[in-house]
């Protein structure tokens, strides 16, 4: 297990600061899991999903296309508080990408960073935010 510092809120935000649609698409990343390996990896339930959180949190890439997914697809075996904020995190992305253009689209790119945030810090509070 790598041990990482603990994501702070600010990081988050930090993270996002570059993500507004002017630059050029990312390509989708596919980090959905096999069930059979995602259950046998798991250990406890959520390290897969907080470290995949940590690491999208850390490299900046909340908002390329398929990490968030990713991360809601890691919590299969999750206890039911990450899998909770991480579909809080998935609502709160699709809300963002149906929004790219308008107005509301910055507001709404913060509330992922915000949901980001809060799956740190449920991780954290789980005694998670190290893993990954």
């Amino acid at each position: 297990m790598s041990h990482r510092l603990p994501v702070t809120i600010s990081a988050v935000v930090l993270a996002l600061a570059g993500c507004s649609g002017t630059g050029p698409k990312p390509v989708a990343a596919s980090l959905a899991p096999s069930p059979a390996s995602l259950a046998a990896a798991d250990e406890p339930p959520g390290t897969i999903a907080c470290g995949r959180i940590a690491e999208a949190v850390e490299a900046a890439t909340l908002m390329q296309p398929g990490v968030i997914t990713g991360v809601n697809a890691s919590t299969a075996t999750a206890d039911a508080p990450v899998a909770d904020a991480a579909a809080r995190l998935q609502q709160a992305y699709e809300q963002a990408v149906k929004a790219q253009g308008s107005e509301d689209e910055p507001d709404l790119v913060a509330a992922v960073s915000a949901a980001a945030a809060d799956m740190v810090s449920v991780c954290a509070d789980s005694g998670l935010e190290t893993a990954g």
